[in-house]
């Protein structure tokens, strides 16, 4: 466990260090947002955050390869190769977006061929988790699952990236929730400690720890496609490979198992998967594009209902910790369903008073107080 909170701390360490640096080049190269309708910053932002974030990656991954116990993952297979090379792609796919605005085919071709490079250098699902058992995939299944999983993931988290702060911080909570998983698999099962998926989620947590704090509302610098395509694949990654530990191993090791896995990736990105959903299904209905954007994404609701950018996002944060590790929760602690399930309601209910302010009482106080009452000029934000 040292080893792990090393690298994470070398990821967030480098990845904050290196914000600064990259904020100037971005000024210097004019790779700056826009204000625009849709958004809710109010001054043009510099963005390519995610070049800090790359070389946190790096800068982990090296750290890690050195390490005593860590260096043996390294050993086992190329996916290495195959994550520093994709992220590598969409990182240039991601600056000359950032930088020109490309369209929305040649991102998604990156992407493709990003999922492509995982998949030759060994990335691929190969088995999928069923109650009572698992169903083996063949490349001719699980390379296009494996594409899908991947180029979803990006977008998915590409459509949460409108708010300060907002990807990094659900990324970095989905990551954390993955590698207490991953890890917490490895003991229970009696594997051995030291495992891709674990890497991966906490290299993740790490970059996503380090660009938070210049990142969360007013925000300094955005990561941009070059980030919000990156952390994509690496979580993407984390949980395709989760599918290389040794099921027969794995079943009846740990409570609720063969059940609840299917769940985990699900849950752990349900925030994401969700708003992009319903854009899609949105966009779709009224004739446009999937991509074509607008403002009406889960945080901009939630401005709407009245939420400030910070309380937004920490809303949309616990949101995703919430599912993310209830569902961890749910296989792996030796609690009866009943438990964790009322456990679960509560939380719930807490959360939803929390994203709507008109349901706790001081909101409908404020609702009630009289007309002659002006209300307060709202700051601009």
């Amino acid at each position: 466990m040292r080893e792990y909170v090393l690298t994470f701390l070398t990821a967030s360490v480098v990845t904050y260090l290196l914000v600064p640096l990259v904020l100037k080049f971005a000024i210097a190269f004019k790779a700056m947002t826009p204000v625009r309708d849709r958004d809710v910053h109010a001054i043009p932002t510099p963005r390519l955050g995610g070049l800090a974030m790359f070389f946190g990656m790096i800068a982990a991954l090296l750290m890690a390869s050195r390490l005593p116990e860590l260096h043996k993952v390294f050993t086992e297979s190329p996916t290495w190769v195959g994550l520093l090379s994709a992220g590598g792609l969409l990182v240039v796919v991601g600056i000359a977006d950032d930088r020109w605005e490309i369209d929305a085919l040649t991102k998604m071709a990156g992407q493709v061929a990003a999922a492509g490079l995982l998949i030759m250098n060994g990335v691929q699902l190969l088995w999928i988790p069923l109650p009572g058992g698992t169903l083996a995939l063949p490349p001719s299944y699980g390379v296009p699952l494996t594409i899908i999983i991947v180029v979803a993931t990006i977008n998915a988290v590409n459509f949460i990236d409108g708010l300060d702060g907002l990807a990094a911080g659900i990324v970095g909570v989905s990551a954390l929730a993955f590698f207490v998983y991953a890890y917490l698999v490895t003991v229970v099962a009696h594997l051995d400690h030291q495992t891709a998926p674990a890497l991966i989620a906490i290299v993740l947590a790490g970059m996503c720890a380090g660009f938070i704090p210049h990142n969360f509302s007013p925000a300094r610098i955005f990561m941009g496609d070059t980030g919000s395509m990156l952390i994509g694949l690496l979580l993407a990654t984390s949980m395709i490979t989760v599918s290389g530990f040794d099921p027969v191993a794995l079943n009846g090791s740990i409570n609720r198992f063969p059940t609840i896995l299917p769940l985990l990736p699900v849950a752990i990105l349900v925030v994401p998967y969700a708003d992009m959903l319903m854009a899609v299904i949105r966009r779709t209905y009224d004739g446009r594009s999937p991509f074509a954007p607008d403002k009406k994404h889960l945080h901009h609701r939630l401005l709407d209902l009245g939420h400030s950018h910070r309380g937004a996002a920490l809303v949309m944060y616990l949101w995703t910790a919430l599912f993310s590790f209830g569902v961890v929760a749910l296989s792996a602690v030796k609690s009866p369903l009943v438990v964790l399930s009322v456990a679960s309601l509560v939380a719930i209910a807490a959360l939803v008073m929390m994203a709507f302010p008109q349901l706790r009482p001081h909101g409908r106080r404020r609702r009630t107080a009289p007309k002659s009452e002006e209300p307060r000029p709202r700051q601009p934000v």
